[in-house]
């Protein structure tokens, strides 16, 4: 596309805010942000890098995407740049994106809040709050009675479910409410999340009001609550958000970049202290790119900022070892009152140095990933899952499910599941599998597919969980990682890698956290039964959550001897003869 051909589409486009993509043929080349399209379009028609005028050269069109606010068009070059990875942007490589509502193309639309939208759908969003979304889209069904079940449920029932039962669907599946009424339903929902607020406002205004008049208190609390939260949700974003006292979390950034990789560290200080820190690797072409061509750690803060805050609540304040120089994501931050400083001296700049040292430690660290798929023969192995199965000779037995992106935690994926008790490590790892790929299959895990699955354990477990995997469906490779010999066991052959193979301690910190995420989950549960311990005189909660984990159940404490008993601290003589005569 030249020159002329950029000012031709520019001024064709509105002067609103929105999201533009430079396409070529079925591929996103460049996606970017605007206050006012048409100006920022017609900007490229003199592009200020090499790199961008050879992109401007590649592409043939130019979409838009209009939107109601600057801060919806910030959070939808978010979602976009995350969904189709343009070559051109700096590209955050982890999976999270802002939520959306979409209305599907149905005879009898369907509402939900997903990241990915169908292409044919009314599309509402994005928002920066996914517990906000939730709460509004619960109150439009509970007034409008607009369905949410699958294709799947709605197809050829003869009775409604019980979302019908419990007021949030009128069933149109079984013609309780014909197509054209629940058409008129449909049309004032969109008319809500269009903005007219009080179209919702205003029903759950009266019903509130009803039921204090009842004496309906909780009600009435609860309905104020949701009645406070649709009224903010069409002003989400575009208001200040005022600061209460003194700054209670802080993250602070650093930035290093070699070649086309970047990495950012991250560290969290809350009260004064540090309390968490990252690492996130970004791609980052000729380092330009995502509304900031002037490149560099500059670009990458600013890319780094909205693609990594997606459904993470904003500190009170970001340390930064230089200014991002981007204005709509100035704005956005202090619209969100969050307060922006590059220290110069003192503890925050102490703050900003350690953090460069952590993300200088880390740049190459996408290498290991790489390194992981190559050997093992697969696409990727950017995001990988672990499991393993804990359990007391089969009592409280539960499964842990973690996941490593770009070869750091992703907490916030991590997953567990309380699992029938049985003294067999197969089983249990069958169940544990079997649980994450239906959830996969049947959509009901709101995480991307992960690359690899990792199994703790030898051949048996990963057999088990292939049989798993099988049967429900869900074609994800896995592989299992034995503790005495650190071999890594495929379907097809066994892997001795030496020991300082960066893949292998990839996996190593993938296994070793599963263990202990369901190690934790097994204590927790363990020490949450009540066992016929408690009835014993003598013994209260912590001297049973000793003995629970000295011996692991209540059967090997049955079994131990007086002496074994009296070893353990807080149990004397008298103590120990009580338990064995009452066990």
């Amino acid at each position: 596309m030249n020159a002329d051909g950029v000012r031709e589409r520019a001024g064709s486009l509105p002067r609103e805010p929105g999201v533009y993509q430079f396409r070529e043929g079925d591929t996103t080349l460049y996606v970017g942000k605007a206050v006012d399209l048409r100006d920022r379009v017609r900007s490229y028609a003199d592009p200020r890098s090499a790199r961008i005028r050879r992109m401007v050269d590649r592409a043939d069109d130019i979409e838009i995407a209009v939107t109601d606010t600057e801060t919806q068009a910030l959070l939808l070059e978010a979602n976009l740049i995350k969904r189709h990875q343009p070559r051109y942007n700096v590209r955050l490589k982890d999976d999270k994106s802002y939520p959306m509502v979409q209305l599907t193309d149905h005879d009898a639309p369907r509402i939900e809040v997903t990241r990915d939208p169908d292409e044919s759908a009314t599309v509402f969003g994005p928002y920066t709050s996914k517990g906000q979304v939730e709460t509004v889209v619960k109150a439009l069904r509970e007034t409008y009675g607009v369905r949410g079940c699958s294709d799947h449920k709605y197809t050829g029932r003869d009775r409604p479910c019980l979302d019908y039962e419990m007021g949030l669907c009128t069933a149109p599946c079984t013609r309780e409410i014909d197509l054209e009424s629940y058409g008129e339903d449909v049309t004032a929902v969109e008319r809500f999340l269009e903005g007219e607020t009080g179209i919702l406002a205003d029903p759950l205004r009266r019903e509130m009001e009803a039921a204090a008049e009842e004496q309906n208190f909780e009600r009435a609390a609860n309905l104020r609550d949701r009645l406070e939260t649709v009224a903010a949700f069409h002003g989400e974003g575009g208001e200040a958000v005022q600061s209460v006292g003194d700054e209670q979390g802080v993250d602070v950034l650093g930035v290093a970049i070699e070649g086309e990789d970047a990495t950012v560290a991250r560290l969290r200080a809350e009260d004064g202290k540090l309390v968490d820190r990252d690492r996130h690797t970004l791609e980052a072409p000729a380092a330009e790119g995502a509304g900031n061509e002037e490149g560099g750690v500059p670009a990458v803060l600013a890319a780094f900022l909205v693609q990594y805050y997606a459904e993470r609540d904003l500190p009170d304040a970001l340390l930064l070892p230089e200014r991002h120089g981007d204005e709509e994501v100035a704005a956005w931050l202090e619209a969100e009152g969050v307060s922006v400083r590059v220290p110069g001296a003192g503890r925050e700049a102490k703050l900003v140095e350690l953090a460069l040292k952590n993300a200088r430690r880390n740049v190459g660290r996408r290498d290991e990933c790489g390194m992981l798929a190559d050997a093992l023969e697969i696409e990727s192995a950017r995001r990988i899952e672990g499991f393993d199965v804990s359990h007391a000779q089969g009592k409280a037995a539960v499964g842990s499910n973690v996941t490593f992106v770009d070869g750091s935690a992703e907490k916030a994926d991590y997953r567990r599941k309380k699992l029938t008790d049985q003294n067999d490590d197969y089983d249990n790892m069958h169940a544990l599998l079997e649980w994450r790929a239906r959830r996969a299959v049947e959509d009901r895990d709101d995480r991307p597919d992960p690359d690899l699955l990792l199994i703790d354990g030898g051949e048996g477990q990963l057999e088990a969980a292939r049989d798993a995997l099988s049967a429900v469906g869900w074609d994800v490779p896995a592989v299992a990682l034995a503790k005495t010999e650190e071999r890594v066991v495929t379907p097809d052959r066994t892997f001795s890698w030496p020991s300082d193979a960066p893949h292998l301690h990839l996996l190593q910190r993938v296994r070793d956290e599963s263990h202990r995420f369901a190690v934790q989950y097994h204590q927790t549960v363990r020490d949450e039964v009540k066992t016929v311990l408690d009835d014993v005189q003598g013994v209260g909660p912590e001297t049973r959550k000793r003995l629970l984990g000295r011996f692991g159940s209540v059967e090997n404490v049955r079994e131990a001897s007086l002496d074994d008993l009296e070893s353990v601290e807080g149990i004397g003589e008298k103590t120990a003869e009580t338990i064995k005569s009452r066990l």
